[in-house]
């Protein structure tokens, strides 16, 4: 593709690719993860993971906390004795949670996050919740959730919250007007920005699944249509479904395609006029495509290759395949949720290699004989296919950075150039 043309005038390729099953070695990352970026979206809420020391170095290196800070999450350590049998688990939660809201009686929101040590020896969480939200109610919920890495890859962590979350929204009144609620957690500035253009598009009331204050609870029920924002929410969405709310198919926000067809399937939905929503969304767009040609020059034609690891990979494969004219090699995710992702699959090129989980030793092979421009990996992965002369970008950032929405669609092919200029840099 030569010029990038409005999102508008895109159509589906004729079939989606076929998708390759691979099992064997993996390489993922810690669902406990999730926490990095769920404990600065939910403002009162405390994240304490029942686990090892290896769990607190993880978040504590993940999350880069200084010394001094006061971060809203933490470490029950597992001892030898707790691991042995030799100590009462429950007591020992209660004791740490007691200390805790102490210290802390900011926090209205707790989750007791699973680990790896505490689900091997079966530590029942949910039984221990509702122990200490009845003993420490109104003031305090106190939530479970599991974070394990032996399952999971590191989005799961956010799925298995909100899906904790969704059978204590309110339910909606019976006479409830139709209210829109967005799935996923996103930066305060995008999930603004997309409020903003809710309201302009009349689609109201729209309201945000993790709440920012844990008393903001969005109620749901048969009135309520979700917008999922990431496509790692397989468990929220099944969760929510149950409530009785309904799914709006579409494909995800990322770059300004993804993001012009993601508010279209809500403005359709909620019977908004095309030439309306067409004026409410052009300013944006136009922003977002300029934003977006001024990194065409370091990306187009050049090749990509995804592992497995974050489920966004699809998504992100879509973006940059058709706005940035990138050459996808593979694509590889852990998990593929295909109804989920219908509308972002059918733009993929039909002959695409689409990998669902992995066998690494193969993927490795493969990468290495297809010499791509840019790998798109876990930690993991990344030194040592640097070390190797390839050029990396890590899954995990993003995950941390805004990309979504018009207004981030530059910084969203920006995450892929720098690599490949830096590299571009090193070899004058």
């Amino acid at each position: 593709m030569n010029a990038l043309a409005p999102a508008s005038h895109f159509s589906p390729a004729s079939k989606a690719p076929t998708v390759v099953e691979e099992r064997g070695q993996r390489q993922v990352f810690c669902g406990l993860t999730s926490i990095v970026w769920l404990h600065r979206k939910i403002q009162d809420a405390f994240f304490l993971v029942i686990g090892s020391r290896t769990c607190a170095h993880l978040i504590q290196s993940a999350a880069g906390v200084m010394i001094f800070a006061e971060p809203r999450f933490a470490t029950a350590i597992l001892e030898e004795r707790d691991l042995a049998g030799m100590a009462d688990v429950d007591d020992e939660i209660d004791r740490v949670v007691e200390r805790l809201l102490e210290r802390r009686p900011d926090v209205k929101l707790l989750f007791l996050v699973g680990s790896c040590p505490s689900e091997v020896i079966k530590i029942d969480l949910s039984r221990a919740a509702a122990r200490l939200s009845r003993r420490h109610s109104p003031d305090v919920r106190v939530l479970n959730y599991t974070g394990s890495g032996v399952e999971t890859t590191f989005t799961q962590g956010e799925d298995m919250c909100l899906a904790a979350l969704a059978p204590c929204l309110p339910a909606e009144p019976a006479n409830a007007q139709r209210s829109l609620l967005v799935v996923g957690a996103l930066a305060d500035v995008v999930e603004d920005q997309f409020a903003r253009l809710f309201d302009v598009l009349g689609i109201a009331p729209a309201r945000f699944l993790p709440m920012r204050r844990a008393a903001d609870l969005p109620p749901v029920g048969p009135n309520t249509s979700f917008l999922l924002a990431h496509p790692f929410l397989r468990d929220a969405a099944r969760a929510l479904e149950e409530r009785g709310a309904k799914r709006i198919d579409a494909c995800f926000p990322l770059g300004a395609e993804g993001t012009t067809a993601w508010l279209r399937a809500a403005a359709e939905a909620f019977g908004v006029a095309p030439e309306k929503f067409e004026a409410a969304v052009a300013p944006a767009r136009a922003r977002a495509l300029a934003a977006l040609e001024s990194r065409r020059a370091t990306l187009a034609g050049k090749s990509v290759f995804f592992f497995p690891d974050s489920q966004m990979e699809p998504a992100l494969a879509r973006f940059l395949s058709r706005e940035m004219s990138m050459r996808l090699v593979e694509v590889g995710t852990p998990y593929l949720h295909r109804q989920h992702l219908a509308q972002d699959l059918a733009l993929l090129p039909p002959d695409l290699r689409l990998t669902e989980g992995q066998s690494l030793d193969d993927q490795l092979d493969r990468c290495r004989a297809a010499k791509p421009d840019l790998v798109v990996c876990g930690l993991g992965l990344a030194n040592p296919l640097e070390a190797e002369g390839f050029t990396t970008k890590w899954s995990i950032e993003l995950l941390f950075s805004p990309i979504q929405g018009y207004e981030q669609a530059g910084d969203l092919a920006a995450l892929f150039a720098r690599p490949i200029e830096r590299r571009a840099r090193l070899e004058v």
